[in-house]
């Protein structure tokens, strides 16, 4: 080291991807949506979980974990969600050590209008993230949280331009958005204002 430097030092990183304009997609994206609905109507223990643990709408989170299997739309997201952890995984310059990393877990989310999912992290996961699948007008952002934030007791707010300085970052995706971040990272998603549901899938990946 020699004169003044600035490092930056642990870096947050949040990856997205739109899945939208790539070949075949609007057959994909509505095929996944039917078979989200479709789970939402027969999964009478995903249901009932939901009611049992506040979460406005329906989650398969505690009753499915075999999607892949259930139908080729499933299938088919995880087919393309690997390939987007490798590119991820890549630019976090994660040394595997031989192992990779693998599906861990997929569930789907059916957000109601006027409905959140408070702020978490999810453990004994390396990846997480989330596939939009429907987002109508005025669906909600996923709202992330600095990791850092209970240790700023004094800081000063920060210039309200510079996105990565802030202590809370929302992202609003759309259909077909992708995003994907290591699991520590807190995140919640505030109430929905939409007037419809808003459709997603979540999921983990974990190093073995």
């Amino acid at each position: 080291m020699s004169g003044d430097e600035t490092y930056q030092l642990f870096v947050t990183r949040v990856y997205e991807a739109d899945l939208a304009p790539r070949a075949g997609f609007a057959e994909f994206n509505a095929g996944l949506e039917q078979a989200c609905l479709g789970l939402a109507a027969e999964d009478r223990a995903g249901r009932a979980w939901s009611k049992a643990h506040g979460y406005g709408g329906y989650t398969s989170y505690a009753s499915l974990d075999d999607l892949p299997k259930r139908a080729t739309a499933f299938a088919e997201l995880k087919r393309r969600l690997d390939r987007e952890a490798m590119i991820f995984s890549s630019q976090l310059d994660f040394d595997l050590g031989g192992k990779r990393l693998k599906l861990d877990s997929l569930w789907v989310n059916v957000l109601k209008p006027g409905s959140a999912h408070s702020g978490h992290i999810h453990p004994h996961s390396v990846l997480s993230g989330t596939y939009y699948v429907r987002t109508p007008p005025g669906a909600s952002a996923i709202r992330f949280e600095d990791p850092r934030l209970p240790l700023m007791m004094a800081a000063p707010p920060r210039a309200p331009d510079m996105l990565s300085a802030q202590p809370f970052v929302y992202l609003q995706p759309k259909a077909g958005t992708l995003l994907m971040w290591e699991s520590w990272l807190r995140h919640e998603v505030p109430p929905n204002a939409a007037r419809s549901e808003r459709i997603s899938v979540s999921f983990n990946y974990a190093w073995r």
